[in-house]
């Protein structure tokens, strides 16, 4: 216990100098190993990266972000965004649905929180302002919207956790689209609730007519068709997921080639993001794979079943337990960090605790959505207030806060009904 309880004070340590996130996870690993592991860290170290680099399945996370980075600079996801604004702009609260929308719709092709966020956030808030909207919930509309992206598959973060517990990505992928798609329309009934009773969050009304609806379905359909190639290439088994990432990239070419929107500099920008955004990806995993490795051989997954079995306690209480632990930390630890150094732990006593594999990732992805928009650490928040440069993020976390409510409420509803997640693995 004393090497746990060093662990994380030399890894929060590390983080409060800002000392990178990769570095702070492998340092920790060399520490521990060094005084408390029998086996030989130093030498394993090399086969262990080499072992993880080489997964077929994190292939997929390079093609992900390359196709979410492309629908970016190409000004896709504008489009995407104004054409559901002229289909949504009549419900009480405007623009502020078109946010979740499409953050729901980008987040189903990048795979990405923070690049759902910024790439909402880009488009909409000249919209807002323009239309007199109360920029605190408005902002905080799209950082919450933008939490979809680690839930909506094709989620990186789901991919990551199949991997880190060798859980099926397309069961996983299956479990979290009726999650995502409920939780998005909470967000959105909450805000219709919020300006139907709490009065107009705007001082202009957008009205379109249906002709101008119908027209900008040209817009939308096209990337709408690449997420069914995408996804219905897993579910029928025609394609990998890593497979069909790269299936969506050629898509996105050729989407982006035929609108006239591919060229040179949209192909160097996402190019260039797609491989910063990889390399600190794998980074992290390799780093937490090594402080994995040291962690099973010190004995610490097996001293702590056998701390609950002594403890008799029931798997929902460990589950209760297991919830607050995620939400203090995620007020503190970014949540791919906080994903790679805690579920190699919990994952395997909550699964010998009899609870099932796909339905635990989607409920701890839903937690670890928290993390994004709860202070001081919640990226989307910080991403969100950059773009926006104008007034304080306070506004923008006090906006946040019915929506981490809800997450709360999609929690609660997932252990209530383990079906809404397992409902559709049935039929892969």
């Amino acid at each position: 216990m004393l090497a746990v309880i060093l662990s994380f004070v030399i890894l929060l340590s590390f983080l409060a100098l800002s000392v990178p996130v990769a570095s702070s996870i492998a340092g920790v690993a060399i520490i521990i190993g060094t005084f408390f592991s029998d086996y030989p860290v130093f030498t394993s170290i090399g086969e262990l990266t080499w072992s993880t680099s080489t997964e077929y399945i994190l292939l997929s996370i390079p093609f992900f972000v390359l196709l979410g980075e492309i629908l970016l600079h190409s000004g896709m996801a504008r489009k995407i965004y104004f054409a559901l604004n002229v289909w949504l702009s009549w419900l009480p609260g405007g623009l502020m649905h078109s946010n979740i929308a499409a953050s729901t719709f980008f987040s189903s092709i990048s795979g990405s929180s923070v690049a759902t966020a910024a790439t909402i956030t880009t488009v909409a808030m000249p919209q807002g302002r323009e239309y007199g909207y109360k920029e605190g919930l408005f902002a905080a509309s799209i950082a919450a919207g933008g939490t979809l992206g680690i839930l909506i598959p094709p989620s990186l973060n789901l991919i990551i956790y199949g991997f880190l517990t060798n859980t099926s990505i397309p069961e996983l992928f299956m479990a979290g689209l009726i999650p995502g798609i409920l939780l998005a329309i909470l967000f959105m009934f909450f805000i219709y609730l919020n300006s139907k009773y709490k009065g107009s969050t705007t001082k202009k009304i957008q009205t379109y007519t249906w002709k101008e609806k119908f027209s900008e379905l040209k817009n939308f359909l096209p990337t709408l068709f690449l997420f069914f190639v995408i996804m219905g290439s897993i579910y029928t088994g025609l394609a990998t997921p890593t497979e069909s990432a790269a299936l969506g990239v050629v898509g996105a070419l050729v989407i982006t080639y035929f609108a006239k929107l591919l060229t040179k500099d949209v192909l160097k920008k996402a190019i260039e993001g797609t491989m910063k955004t990889t390399g600190m990806i794998m980074l992290i995993i390799l780093a937490a794979n090594i402080l994995n490795f040291v962690l099973i051989s010190i004995g610490l997954i097996d001293e702590i079943e056998y701390f609950l079995e002594d403890m008799n306690i029931s798997k929902y209480t460990l589950l209760f337990i297991v919830t607050i632990m995620f939400i203090v930390l995620g007020l503190f630890i970014e949540t791919l960090s906080l994903m790679v150094i805690t579920i190699p732990v919990v994952a395997p006593i909550m699964l010998n605790m009899g609870f099932d594999g796909v339905w635990f990732g989607i409920y701890l992805i839903i937690l670890i959505e928290m993390a994004l928009i709860t202070p001081p650490v919640g990226l989307n928040l910080y991403v969100v207030q950059s773009i926006r440069k104008k007034g304080s993020v306070v506004e923008v976390m006090k906006g946040c806060t019915p929506f981490v409510l809800i997450m709360c409420l999609m929690a609660f509803l997932l252990v209530l009904f383990p079906q809404l997640a397992l409902f559709l693995t049935e039929f892969v």
